[in-house]
């Protein structure tokens, strides 16, 4: 069982993110925060998927792993909303905000997270996508929700586990988890892979 095993390892979650924070405690497994410093950039030719992967991994690359203890766990994430093939990145401001959440009013979008798990000697990558249809929301809505709550530090302008998640969201398929940018069962599958090794 996971949570035995992980006892004799050093976990560390490369996130500031307070959602993932409070999801891998959900777990019920022990771990420290490391704060990543990088810039979210990636190749234009990336598809989602691949941007997804290309970033957990590259949050990781700005650690210094050789610095840890041998039996050291890290854990980088990253989740993106796309719509159309087009990613909608964090909104800068409540205009921006209000523009993303009227594109995805009434429609269905993806949700993508990465998670890259790594020790000093081996990483793996993989991700989840979950689909996500909303209702059509009022102008009123949008607004009421940005002033509310401003998700300006969420892929997409939304947190599915606000008021506009309540309200708004017709059906999901896939993890709801992996939109609050954490898919805990996924996480938990490639720990297990990777403490088997």
């Amino acid at each position: 069982m996971l949570i035995k095993k992980i006892a004799n390892y050093n976990l560390y979650l490369c996130s500031q993110s307070p959602r993932r924070r409070e999801l891998l405690q959900g777990m019920d497994l022990n771990f420290e925060i490391i704060k990543s410093n990088v810039e979210e950039s990636y190749p234009s030719s990336l598809s989602p998927i691949e941007v997804v992967e290309y970033l957990s991994n590259l949050k990781l690359s700005a650690i210094p792993l050789e610095q840890y203890p041998e039996n050291s766990i890290f854990i980088g994430c990253d989740t993106i909303v796309v719509m159309d093939q087009k990613i909608m990145g964090k909104p800068a401001d409540e205009k921006e905000a209000f523009e993303i959440i009227t594109q995805l009013s009434g429609r269905k979008h993806n949700v993508i997270t990465g998670v890259t798990v790594a020790t000093k000697k081996r990483r793996i990558t993989s991700h989840r996508t979950t689909m996500v249809s909303f209702k059509d929301f009022t102008p009123e809505e949008i607004d009421y929700y940005i002033k509310q709550y401003k998700p300006y530090d969420k892929a997409g302008g939304y947190g599915i586990q606000e008021w506009i998640g309540f309200i708004g969201i017709d059906h999901i398929e896939g993890s709801f988890y992996n939109v609050m940018g954490f898919p805990t069962k996924l996480v938990y599958d490639m720990l297990t892979e990777i403490i088997q090794d």
